[in-house]
């Protein structure tokens, strides 16, 4: 009985009494450490690129790249529901019901996956023709997309996997399971990207047999202790409970769509700037794979602070979850400055590591200048977003998406690059200071305190 008890706190956590500034930064911490792996798939695939086939690549890498991060940033936003939910049970002390809402969960998310993988396959070349792929690259790109497209299953159900243990409160299996999928994916791109001279199709190929490894490793690890989860893992114990998808749907289906919203206006920008030509394009991706991997270490801190912040309104705790938003800004801002140092001192190195093109690298301080203006909203928006999608408003959250990606990305990438006329600075600029038109309102939202009349989603369970 006690081996028992102390296997299920390695996996089931709870946030609601501690210390909220030791417990937010030892969560944080493995998400960190994993969203760097994640990005490290994508990026080792452009360093490999970049070095082994040249700009036509890298070009091709990034506009399918993106893509693909559209579809796991929508599994993502699904899942947040899920995840949501899980962790608000827990707060509630309602574990009896953890196994009929991963059932819910599983199936749901496993449907979408082959949606998902099938719809991309077919529309690739509408993509690639939409995108303005530079005509060098596309059949690179097409290739990329069409491989990736099949792997879209084992992508949807690593990240089905993931959302499951973060609601559980464990950040620290996911990030194993991320280091086998790198590790795979590293040894692969070297072989068939550089050695067996597959190129981008090699890149893709290693990308999708790294998040199968990590996929089956991850759903060994759920079925090991499938006891304290009360999911058995046989098709009876897949099924959907519509009260149940019907909470899923409601919280991931906004966040699922402020994914898309985002995703869209970086088309739009991507778009602009593939218009200029291949230099353009490809320093504008690299420059976006370097960004990314800062976003994807700071946003850890909301993955980290949104199931904490969950289980403690379930319990009715309001003046913790203040502190736990509190301290999500505090980290958010120590990160983000640390970034802009690194940026300001060493961004052209950084550039270095994907290519050796002196067009690239002479082109890279007019991206650098202009994208550390994001680090800014950044800094408060994973706190914001923490708490927003912690209580279970995701209608807001997607408003505030749609106020970034749609109305400030677009609107500000056109007025400085098109109307202004500051051209590839002036894209990056708009790109940029786009988060700030979610930032803003958002502080504002969890300053005024309108969020604690939201009812927690156990309570409107309850009431059905």
């Amino acid at each position: 009985m006690k081996n028992q008890m102390n296997e299920e706190k390695t996996v089931i956590r709870t946030f609601t009494s501690g210390n909220i500034p030791r417990q937010l930064f030892a969560f944080v911490l493995p998400f960190m450490a994993a969203n760097v792996l994640q990005v490290l798939y994508s990026t080792v695939d452009m360093v490999i690129v970049g070095q082994v086939v040249g700009a036509e690549g890298l070009s091709a890498v990034s506009a399918g790249g993106q893509v693909i991060n559209l579809c796991t940033m929508i599994c993502t936003g699904l899942c947040m529901g899920g995840q949501v939910l899980i962790s608000q049970l827990l707060g509630a002390r309602k574990k009896k019901e953890l196994g009929q809402v991963i059932g819910t969960l599983f199936l749901f998310v496993l449907i979408c996956a082959l949606v998902v993988s099938a719809v991309l396959f077919l529309v690739r070349g509408w993509i690639c023709t939409h995108l303005n792929v530079p005509g060098d690259a596309y059949a690179m790109a097409m290739d990329y997309l069409g491989i990736c497209a099949v792997g879209q299953f084992f992508c949807y159900g690593y990240n089905m996997v993931s959302a499951v243990l973060r609601g559980l409160g464990d950040s620290r299996h996911p990030l194993v399971f991320v280091a086998i999928a790198s590790l795979i994916n590293l040894v692969l791109d070297i072989l068939l990207t550089g050695y067996l001279g597959w190129g981008v199709s090699g890149a893709a190929a290693a990308t999708i047999i790294g998040q199968a490894a990590s996929f089956l490793f991850a759903l060994a690890f759920l079925y090991r202790h499938r006891d304290m989860l009360g999911f058995e893992f046989s098709l009876g114990s897949l099924r959907i409970i519509p009260q149940y998808l019907q909470v899923i749907l409601q919280q991931g289906l906004p966040v699922a769509a402020s994914s898309a919203l985002i995703y869209v206006s970086m088309f739009y920008v991507t778009s602009l700037i593939n218009r200029a030509g291949v230099v353009e394009s490809a320093t504008f991706g690299v420059g976006v794979k370097i960004d990314d991997l800062c976003n994807k270490v700071s946003i850890a801190i909301r993955y980290a602070a949104t199931p904490m912040v969950a289980q403690n309104y379930a319990a009715k705790n309001i003046k913790r979850v203040k502190q736990i938003v509190a301290w999500a800004w505090i980290y958010g801002i120590v990160f983000h400055l640390c970034f802009m140092v690194i940026y300001l001192l060493f961004g052209t190195q950084l550039f270095m590591l994907f290519t050796s093109d002196k067009e690239i690298l002479a082109l890279s301080p007019v991206f650098i200048r202009n994208i550390i203006w994001t680090f800014i909203p950044l800094a408060f928006l994973r706190g914001n977003n923490a708490l927003i999608q912690g209580i279970g408003n995701a209608r807001l959250s997607m408003c505030m998406s749609l106020l970034d990606g749609m109305v400030c990305r677009i609107g500000f990438s056109y007025l400085f690059g098109v109307f202004l006329d500051m051209g590839f600075a002036g894209f990056v600029l708009g790109y940029g200071l786009a988060p700030a038109g979610a930032a803003v309102p958002g502080m504002i939202y969890c300053l005024s305190g309108i969020w604690q009349k939201k009812q927690s989603l156990v309570d409107q369970l309850e009431k059905e």
